[in-house]
Order: structure tokens, then C-alpha cells, then sequence
């Protein structure tokens, strides 16, 4: 209880510190390369495909990499600095800050694209060449000299300790699916063109060393209720009712905002921390520790959302409805006909879109406040919204989107409500541990 009682005073001190940091730093540059080359990241590794890390849990993992290394950089050349994620090294406090981020971002970016697995030939040239082109572009921006040299000694250093420190780190493992038919537990659903099972691209996500935490179960969820309690037949009966593709009590506003949430949360929510970090004008260096602490926790958060939903294996709505029979409960009833409105293919508990918008939502909270004032803004990249459909829309707080979050997931007939609610705890939790133990001023303990 006594270390709970610390761990937790330890987290309100770091978040009242980064509650300052929406004050404008003087003398800092118009443009920020920590933004810019977050943007350029993101871009990057969403568009990868599923297998090699575009899907959101592995997509996460190689964000988390590439800011890990940007904050490093930049750390490093900082006279009043933090404490370093990997790189215990200081270079010139003159060293050129943009030398430094291009290079620690082009570096891991360049070794991510070179290595993952299954990338056409082709594809993989046209990025690496993109990539080249965005760093000599960078460059080409800094006065040659002294400074421009120690920037780019100091995010070559970065972004090798980050690739090191990933070597053999669990990424692009077999997957540790035991298939079970038994009541209570996952199946995918069937290609109807091949036949062939739908399986998860990124099913290795669970099994990925951390960044921070200790281990992928250190959070672990409570789990799934009990197939023979109320609270079950409670949830079991929400998601039948709003989530089927064919349901009569959703509205259209509750499709439209299912639909709009299938999206990419690694990219939603670093799109609002780069908008936020530049309307407050954050320094770099603050805008590399913000990019990192959030990136980091949705990493972790990201591994061990999958590391619990693989130990859990619990089905998801589609196959649980048609085999409520199954379930020794009376107060769910079968119905061979439902499909959800929207399918993912891995098990249900916990959320991966709530673990993430738990993580990154709980940085965000920190540094901004869960209130902001004028609002954010998201832009959706569902592919299952019409030509018509609203793509932007606007949210006043942090807790309101999440909120959102957890309901457009059980309308969408993809979880029930507990998935969503502990998945999102784990994601704060992650966070929180995050505050506690990383990225703090030099000189206060660990």
C-alpha cells in the first residue's frame, strides 16, 4: 500500500510539473522539426502493410522507436535537461536541435523501412527514397558548421542506441494463438472468397520487449466477467442490440460515429499533440518529451494490450451470440444470424483502440489539461465512412473523445462494454508508470 501511496505521489508531482508547459519558451524557432518529423513518422509507418507494422498495435511500436530517439537527441544538447531514455551522452548545448531530430528520426526511420518484413521490393525503395529525400531536404535547412555537425553526431547516436536496443526485441514473432472451440473463447471469422481463416497480421504485438514497463503483464486486466453472471448477460444483451450490422435501436449518428472511430488512433492522437504543441508553443525540447512520453506509453500500452488479449482468448460478440446456448447463461438468448457492424480479427479483452486512447490521452492530460480551451480537432482515416460523411470533428476534452470511444466500440458490435473500460485503465495505468519512472528532471530519483 505504502509504495502504491508513493508511486502515486511521485505521479501527481511530474503531472503538475508538465501542467506548466503550455507557456510559450522564448527564443525558439517559428517551425518545430520534432513536429514535422513526427508528421513525416506517422505518415510513414501507418502506410506499411499489416504484417510489418501498418497495423495500429505495430504501427505504435515503430512510432514509440523513432521519438524515443528524437527526445535523446535533442535531451542530449540540452544544458538544463531530463533524464535520457537510452543515450547517456551529452554533445554541445550549440549543437543544431534540427540536425539533431532529422537525423535521429531519418535513422530509425531508414532501419525500420530496410528491415520489416514484407515489404514489396518496389514499395520499400519508393519510402527509403522519400525518407532520403525529406532528410537531405531537412539538412539542406541548417548553416553548415560546427553546430550543424554535433546535431548530426547527436541523432546518429540516438537513433543507434534505439536500434540496438531493439535488436531481437520479440517484433514479427510466431503467433501464440492455441486455437480452443470451447465456450467463452475466440474464432476467427472466414474469408467468404478463399474460406481461409481472417487471423490477426500482428498477432507477435504481445510478445515485443517493453519500453517502459517491466513486463507485458505488469498490467494486466481484472478480464472478462464470467459467462454465468448478470453482468455478462447485461453486456452480452448491449452489444446484440446496438452493434448488429442490421440493428434497429442504433441511430444514424451512433453508425456514423462507430464507422468514424475505425481509424487510426496512433495517428489521431499524434495529429492532436503535434496541433496542441505548436498552438502552445512548446520548445523542441518540450515537443520531443511530450512526442516520447506519449509515444513510449503507447507502446507499452499497445504490447500489453495483446500480451492480455492472447492469455484471455475471449470471443468476441459474433461468436458468442450465435452459441449463447453455450453459455449456461439464461438470460442470453442465441441468434444464428448476427453479424456487428464492424469485425476485427484477434480476441475481445481488453480494446486495443481503448488501451490506446487510454495511454496517449493520459500524456496529453498531463501536459494540456483534460479541458481545452477552443477545442481539437481529429480527422478521422476510416475507409468505412461515405464521400458525405463528416471526416473532421471537433472535441472540448480528453475524457469526452475517450468516453465517445467506449460506446462507439460495443455500436460497432466489436466489444462489450468491461473490454473497453478495463482496456482503457490500462492504458492510464501505463502512463501513469511512465510519468513516474522515465523522462523526469536530472537529479530526481528514478
Amino acid at each position: 500500500m505504502r509504495t502504491n501511496r508513493v508511486r502515486l505521489a511521485a505521479v501527481a508531482v511530474v503531472v503538475l510539473a508538465l501542467s506548466t508547459l503550455s507557456v510559450p519558451a522564448r527564443g525558439d524557432p517559428p517551425r518545430n522539426a520534432v513536429t514535422e518529423w513526427n508528421a513525416i513518422a506517422v505518415n510513414t509507418l501507418i502506410g506499411l502493410p499489416g504484417p510489418a507494422g501498418g497495423a495500429p498495435p505495430a504501427a505504435q511500436i515503430h512510432v514509440a522507436m523513432v521519438q524515443g530517439a528524437v527526445y535523446d537527441a535533442v535531451n542530449a544538447t540540452e544544458p538544463k535537461h531530463y533524464r535520457p531514455y537510452l543515450l547517456d551522452r551529452r554533445f554541445s548545448a550549440n549543437a543544431s536541435k534540427d540536425a539533431a531530430v532529422a537525423t535521429a528520426a531519418y535513422g530509425v526511420l531508414h532501419h525500420i523501412v530496410s528491415t520489416v518484413p514484407n515489404v514489396p521490393d518496389a514499395a520499400r525503395a519508393t519510402l527509403l527514397d522519400s525518407l532520403a529525400a525529406q532528410y537531405a531536404t531537412a539538412l539542406a535547412e541548417v548553416p553548415n558548421g560546427a553546430f550543424k555537425t554535433q546535431g548530426v553526431a547527436a541523432g546518429n547516436a540516438a537513433a543507434g542506441a534505439m536500434i540496438a536496443a531493439r535488436e531481437d526485441d520479440g517484433r514479427f514473432g510466431p503467433s501464440v494463438w492455441v486455437p480452443n472451440t470451447a465456450p467463452g473463447h475466440w474464432w476467427p471469422q472466414t474469408n467468404p472468397t478463399t474460406g481461409q481463416l481472417i487471423l490477426d497480421p500482428t498477432p507477435w504485438v504481445g510478445e515485443v520487449d517493453p519500453f517502459v514497463v517491466q513486463t507485458a503483464s505488469q498490467f494486466r486486466t481484472p478480464g472478462p466477467s464470467a459467462l454465468s453472471s448478470a453482468i455478462w448477460a447485461q453486456e452480452f444483451n448491449e452489444v446484440k442490440a446496438l452493434g448488429a450490422a442490421n440493428s434497429t435501436v442504433r441511430t444514424p449518428l451512433q453508425t456514423y460515429i462507430a464507422r468514424w472511430w475505425q481509424s487510426q488512433p496512433v495517428a489521431s492522437w499524434n495529429q492532436v499533440a503535434r496541433d496542441l504543441a505548436v498552438r502552445n508553443s512548446l520548445s523542441i525540447a518540450d515537443s520531443a518529451r511530450l512526442l516520447a512520453m506519449e509515444n513510449l506509453s503507447g507502446a507499452d500500452a499497445s504490447i500489453s494490450c495483446w500480451n492480455d488479449k492472447y492469455y484471455r482468448d475471449f470471443w468476441r460478440p459474433w461468436n458468442a451470440i450465435p452459441r449463447a446456448a453455450e453459455d449456461g447463461n439464461m438470460a442470453t438468448e442465441p441468434d444464428d444470424d448476427w453479424i456487428p457492424l464492424i469485425s476485427a480479427p484477434y480476441p475481445d479483452h481488453p480494446s486495443g483502440h481503448l488501451c490506446l486512447d487510454g495511454a496517449h490521452t493520459r500524456v496529453l492530460q498531463m501536459f494540456f489539461g483534460d479541458v481545452i480551451e477552443g477545442g481539437y480537432q481529429i480527422t478521422s482515416l476510416s475507409t468505412l465512412l461515405g464521400a458525405a460523411d463528416p471526416r473532421t470533428r471537433t472535441f472540448g476534452s480528453f475524457s469526452e473523445s475517450v468516453a465517445e470511444v467506449t460506446e462507439a466500440r460495443i455500436w460497432a458490435g466489436l466489444h462489450y462494454r468491461t473490454a473497453d473500460v478495463q482496456a482503457k485503465v490500462l492504458g492510464w495505468n501505463v502512463a501513469d508508470y511512465t510519468a513516474a519512472n522515465y523522462f523526469q528532471p536530472v537529479g530526481r530519483g528514478h
